[in-house]
């Protein structure tokens, strides 16, 4: 029986390949343009969404009159996000893959909408190089809310690709005096690259710490399995302390893994009588999150579903030379629109974000960690722009510009996609990666494609 060139067992072999071509590199890898069957449906921009998806847990720590209780609250919403963040709200059994580089603009508008009334999200890609998304969830009803951004770096080493997060989220709950948590973005490293795309899984690295205005605060440790030590894989060991009780016993311990289940004890024994909790993520449902504008060609060309809806629909078909066509047009445009800013000596400025140089509560807290807020490293603080959401978000963002370069409305003029050029950096690094076969023909059919990485220097 013959097997056809998308289905699984060809991926994990062009994987290795796709992977071999890249070895060489060194550096950050967030914009390199992966070939279509590693993709996700979803774009960067989608991810915060993740954070909201149970609403219940994200207001819960509004409910509650002890400060103690509060951060235990933080703490256990953070840990119940976890598993569909790693794996973009997908199973286990398919793996990790790498979602959609957004593009510079792209945003998504969305809602979690249940008993707690809604929870809004507005993320939006506010810088290309280096890559930086910056979201905002609230809910109102509650007082709650999570404003933060995050830059991600790719690399790849040992079997492994690592995905070194820099960047932090704040949490504040408006009814207690503004009380506020720092929720710090862990880094990843997605395993098991090696055996193929449903092989993989992400393992969350290191230890964190949430701390808050109040000074209660939780160290986070992540850990797996390995080689040399044994262990499970997506093991935590969460810890929540009171005010000036660092090195002391807590006041609650979590344990478990943090893609399954994990449980909650109070002081540090974790014996079957001191158990508060116990979260199965399995029995916790989840809320769909509905895009603000439901009809698709009511969204703004540059909101994430209307933007990549001709990718998306082509790797939901498994239409990989569809994905790659529809995608490079997108590029292409992004590259070229680059262009005109330079030649007009102008930038481009985002909607739903400001850069900002200062932020006093995300410092103050940083300094309790002890490190220091370096906003170099993600171009600037990003603030959310209150005023133009409260003067009322009208579509289209950009009057007729559009993500690939052109007015609404006008002929896109088909190029020959060979020789696909992606640029990485701008110090004149850049990695050439050829993507042959992809040439459209008169009858606008499209012969296979076959990926094939060559020609990358530095």
């Amino acid at each position: 029986m013959s097997t056809d060139a998308s289905t699984k067992p060809q991926s994990s072999v062009t994987l290795k390949d796709f992977l071999a071509s890249i070895a060489s590199i060194r550096g950050d890898l967030s914009n390199i343009t992966a070939p279509p069957f590693v993709l996700d449906t979803k774009s960067v921009v989608e991810l915060p969404a993740f954070w909201a998806e149970r609403p219940s847990f994200f207001v819960a720590p509004a409910s509650s009159s002890d400060p103690a209780q509060r951060a235990l609250l933080v703490l256990r919403w953070f840990l119940v996000s976890l598993k569909n963040q790693q794996y973009g709200g997908r199973s286990e059994q398919e793996g990790v893959k790498k979602p959609l580089n957004a593009f510079l603009g792209e945003c998504f508008l969305a809602r979690c909408q249940d008993e707690t009334g809604d929870t809004m999200l507005v993320s939006e890609q506010v810088s290309h190089h280096p890559p930086v998304t910056a979201c905002r969830l609230w809910n109102e009803k509650h007082g709650v809310s999570a404003e933060g951004f995050t830059r991600q770096e790719i690399t790849l080493s040992l079997g492994s690709i690592t995905i070194k997060q820099t960047g932090h989220a704040l949490l504040t709950l408006s009814k207690f005096d503004k009380e506020t948590y720092l929720i710090p973005l862990p880094n990843v490293k997605v395993k098991g690259v090696l055996s193929g795309l449903s092989g993989t899984y992400p393992e969350l690295d290191g230890t964190y710490t949430i701390p808050s205005t109040t000074g209660y605060y939780s160290t986070v440790e992540f850990s797996g399995k390995s080689l040399l030590s044994g262990g499970h894989k997506n093991e935590v060991v969460a810890k929540l302390y009171a005010p000036g009780e660092a090195g002391k016993d807590p006041l609650y311990t979590v344990t478990g893994q943090w893609n399954d289940s994990f449980t909650i004890y109070e002081g540090s024994n974790d014996s079957k009588d001191r158990i508060v909790e116990v979260l199965r993520l399995a029995d916790l449902p989840t809320v769909p999150r509905v895009p603000l504008e439901e009809n698709l060609e009511a969204q703004d060309p540059w909101e994430t579903r209307r933007a990549w809806h001709g990718v998306r629909e082509a790797l939901d078909n498994s239409d990989m030379t569809g994905a790659a066509k529809a995608k490079s047009v997108i590029e292409q445009g992004q590259r070229d629109m680059r262009e005109d800013e330079k030649k007009a000596g102008s930038t481009w400025k985002p909607l739903f974000f400001k850069a900002e140089t200062t932020d006093e509560i995300a410092a103050r807290l940083y300094r309790t960690i002890p490190e220091d807020l370096d906003p170099d490293k993600t171009v600037a603080i990003w603030k959310f722009n209150h005023e133009f959401w409260d003067g009322g978000v009208k579509r289209p963002f950009h009057d007729t510009l559009t993500p690939d370069n052109r007015n609404n409305g006008e002929e896109f003029s088909t190029n020959t996609f060979n020789n696909y050029t992606t640029q990485l950096n701008s110090k004149r690094k850049f990695a050439r990666i050829d993507l042959e076969g992809i040439r459209e023909r008169k009858t606008g059919a499209s012969q296979r494609v076959t990926w094939k990485a060559k020609d990358i220097a530095f």
